[in-house]
């Protein structure tokens, strides 16, 4: 496929993949490409008539990261927000997890995540954020309008004014003896709950 495709093909030792990776988690293979580069908000918020982003606040694992992207793509997210300071960005490791969603999946970086959550809701999109503490429960939100999920960070969850700038919170019932899930779990269980309730919304007569 990739002689195909004209991508050029070398069998080298494994030594000199070992060099080549900062990891050596590279199973035998290494492909040499392009940065996978950032885009602009008004790039993604013009590409769709109802759209549905992720914004991340402060989420510092590149693993998490990465599944957040897979999942992201999965359930027809627009775009992934994240800050430029205190967060994972688009390195070796988000893209080991991400497993090629990173392909498909627009970043955007912004420097301050409440301002820019003001200016989404200036451009009629709504702004959900996830809150283990929140009244209301992720099924009972409408989330077939245009969106912002908004996912807090792996240690303080949602900052202040974030937590601030959001229209309205939910939280996902916990009945186990733990009290949250990591932030790319319950990423996943939101967005395929918007998913869920944009298909019955198109599905219905």
């Amino acid at each position: 496929m990739a002689r195909q495709r004209g991508v050029s093909l070398r069998a080298v030792p494994r030594e000199h993949l070992d060099r080549l990776s900062r990891s050596r988690g590279h199973q035998g293979v290494i492909a040499i490409a392009a940065d996978r580069g950032y885009v602009g908000l008004d790039e993604v918020t013009q590409r769709s008539r109802m759209p549905f982003l992720v914004a991340l606040d402060e989420l510092q694992d590149p693993q998490n990261l990465g599944a957040i992207l897979r999942s992201a793509d999965a359930a027809g997210v627009d775009a992934v927000v994240c800050t430029s300071r205190r967060s994972a960005g688009l390195s070796p490791g988000t893209l080991k997890a991400a497993a090629g969603a990173a392909e498909y999946v627009p970043v955007v970086r912004v420097g301050n995540l409440a301002r820019t959550l003001g200016m989404l809701k200036d451009r009629g999109l709504w702004v959900l954020g996830a809150d283990p503490a929140a009244e209301r429960l992720y099924w009972e939100a409408d989330l077939s309008l245009p969106l912002v999920l908004v996912i807090g960070g792996e240690h303080q969850g949602l900052r202040r004014l974030v937590r601030e700038s959001c229209d309205y919170l939910v939280r996902i019932p916990m009945v186990g003896k733990l009290n949250s899930l990591n932030a790319a779990a319950a990423g996943a269980v939101l967005m395929f709950e918007v998913h869920r309730q944009r298909r019955c919304l198109l599905d219905s007569p």
